[in-house]
């Protein structure tokens, strides 16, 4: 009792002491922490915060349950990982360095909260008719390539496409890829169940060389950005008319439109049901994988 009355006497002490300069000391930083957070959540660097929240985390417990050999590690971690972010998220934070340097200081536009049921049944239409588009192009041997973005954002890949914001179709999927013309080169990218853009262009994959050479450029590009995300690639080649899926760096091919449903329930609706009211379960790897 005397403890916990003594941290409650220090907690008022605290409160007691703060001033007007401390309040907009707190009142600046938080705004900045806000706005650092807008302008990372569109790109891979959200994940390396994560991460680096889950090493001060782990540092926390190592130092509370005195543990020599991981405080040790950490530390390490710690004293390198500044030089070690600069060199690997270059890119990044010269784009979110170009980004504060357009926007403006009253720009105070807040996250707006999603309705979950809403959410879902847009995904659901989404895969829907990203099934039946990748059939009918399929059949007619157009070269397509579909992007559902899920926890990593793909903000640097949108950026480099046309913003369309609407609602997929089966006809508008079919006149973005019909061949020669503007978009049908690069990327649909649909997030939340939405077209967020077309025409978009994506990294290479980091061992090009060991990727099997019977594989086009599209396919090459749907093995980058799954390397690069946890993103899910719909791939229909204009040379086969084959459907192929790019997931965590591999590529698994001859779906059809039951098992590229099914995957796509799987991976982006986990525990919902699907269209026939069954709940959705694992569509397996019954395709053969073509591994990096």
């Amino acid at each position: 009792m005397a403890t916990i009355k003594s941290i409650l006497n220090s907690v008022w002490g605290v409160f007691k002491t703060i001033g007007i300069n401390d309040i907009v000391d707190i009142i600046i930083l938080s705004y900045l922490f806000f706005h650092i957070m807008k302008l990372i959540r569109e790109t891979r660097a959200l994940q390396l915060a994560k991460g680096i929240l889950l090493l001060v985390g782990s540092y926390l417990l190592a130092v509370l349950f005195n543990l020599q050999t991981i405080k040790f590690l950490l530390k390490i971690c710690f004293q390198w990982g500044f030089l070690a972010i600069i060199i690997l998220f270059q890119p990044e934070l010269r784009r979110m360095l170009e980004r504060v340097g357009r926007s403006k200081l009253t720009d105070l536009a807040l996250f707006k909260p999603s309705d979950d049921e809403q959410e879902t049944e847009l995904v659901r239409s989404a895969i829907r008719a990203v099934c039946d588009a990748s059939m009918k192009l399929a059949s007619t041997k157009t070269g397509a390539l579909i992007i559902f973005e899920r926890k990593t954002k793909l903000g640097e890949q949108i950026a480099t496409g046309t913003r369309l914001d609407c609602v997929p179709s089966s006809a508008v999927l079919g006149n973005i890829f019909v061949p020669n013309t503007p978009l049908h080169d690069g990327a649909v990218i649909i997030r939340d169940g939405k077209i967020l853009a077309a025409g978009c262009f994506l990294p290479k994959p980091e061992k090009e060389e060991l990727i099997n050479k019977q594989l086009g450029s599209r396919h090459r590009a749907a093995i980058g950005m799954s390397e690069n995300s946890d993103a899910i690639v719909i791939v229909v080649s204009e040379e086969t008319g084959t459907i192929s899926v790019a997931e965590n760096g591999e590529l698994t091919r001859g779906y059809v439109e039951d098992t590229l449903r099914k995957l796509l329930y799987n991976r982006l609706l986990p525990d919902r049901k699907d269209d026939s009211g069954r709940e959705t379960s694992l569509a397996g790897r019954m395709m053969s994988k073509w591994k990096k």
